[in-house]
C-alpha cells in the first residue's frame, strides 16, 4: 500500500516533544503498522502530487486557521483537491477546521472560549452508518483542546459527533473526508500536559485546572479512530478500480 501521509501543521509543547514525542509520532502510533510519509508545509515541504499517497491525515496547531497564513491556505487548496479525488482525508483539531474551511464552510472563534479536557461526546443519527463511527458507543469520552471551531460545516456535510460546548466535533463530506475537533492521538499524560501548560490562563478565565486535570481519563473509543482510519484506508485501496 502507498504511504499514508500526515501533514504537520504543528507543534506540541515543547517541554514535553523531547520525551514525550510530538503529534506526527503519536497519529502514526495510532494510526498502526502502516507506511507513513510526513510533510511540514510550514516549513516549505512541497505536499505530495496525486497518487502518490494513500489518504492523508492533518495534524493539530497553535495556529489559527482564521489567520490564513500562506502554508495553510496552500494546504487547504490541497486538501480541495485530494477530497475532490476521493483521496481518504482526516482532519484533527486545526486540520478539522481546515478541512471544513476547504471545502466551502468555515472556521471562526468559538463563542464559548476554549474547550479543554476530557469531555463527552455523543454521537448523532447520521454517525450509526458512517464507516468509522458506527460502531463507537453512542456517548463517549474524548480529548480536546481549541479555541476555534468548524462554526459552519461544508455544503453536503453530515455531523458525526458533538459535545455540551462544541456541536460540531466530527463531520464527514462524501464517502471518505472526515473532520475531528477531538484529539484521538492524545493520551493522559498529553492531555493533562495540556492543561498544565494552560493553567494560568484557565484561571483568569474562571476555570480550575486542577479539576480539569483530575477529570482526565482514558478514551479507548476515540483512540481507536485512527486505526479505523487506516482499516478503512487499507480496505479502499484493495477495492477494484472502476472503469
Amino acid at each position: 500500500m502507498q504511504p499514508l501521509l500526515i501533514v504537520k501543521l504543528g507543534d506540541f509543547i515543547p517541554d514535553l516533544v523531547t520525551h514525550r514525542g510530538d503529534f506526527e509520532s503519536w497519529i502514526s502510533a495510532g494510526l498502526g503498522d502502516v507506511p507513513v510519509r510526513v510533510v511540514d508545509p510550514r516549513r516549505g515541504e512541497a505536499l505530495p502530487q496525486p497518487g502518490e499517497v494513500a489518504a492523508a491525515v492533518v495534524t493539530g496547531s497553535h495556529s489559527m486557521v482564521t489567520d490564513r497564513e500562506v502554508w495553510s491556505e496552500t494546504t487547504a487548496r490541497w486538501l480541495a483537491g485530494r477530497v475532490a479525488e476521493g483521496m481518504p482525508v482526516l482532519g484533527i483539531c486545526y486540520g478539522h477546521q481546515l478541512l471544513a474551511h476547504a471545502l466551502g464552510g468555515e472556521a471562526a472563534w468559538h463563542p464559548g472560549g476554549i474547550e479543554i479536557g476530557t469531555v463527552t461526546l455523543r454521537k448523532s443519527d447520521a454517525a450509526q452508518r458512517d464507516p468509522l463511527f458506527a460502531d463507537l458507543p453512542e456517548c463517549f469520552p474524548a480529548h480536546v483542546v481549541h479555541r476555534q471551531t468548524a462554526r459552519r460545516l461544508p455544503p453536503g456535510a453530515e455531523c458525526l459527533a458533538s459535545s455540551e460546548f462544541e456541536p460540531h466535533h466530527a463531520f464527514r463530506v462524501g464517502d471518505a473526508a472526515w473532520g475531528v475537533q477531538f484529539h484521538p492521538e492524545f493520551d493522559t499524560v498529553a492531555m493533562r500536559g495540556y492543561i498544565d501548560q494552560l493553567a494560568d490562563p484557565l484561571r483568569e478565565g474562571g476555570a480550575d485546572p486542577e479539576r480539569l486535570a483530575a477529570a482526565v481519563t482514558e478514551t479507548e473509543a476515540a483512540t481507536s479512530l485512527l486505526r479505523r482510519f487506516a482499516r478503512f484506508v487499507a480496505e479502499r485501496s484493495m477495492q477494484p478500480a472502476i472503469i
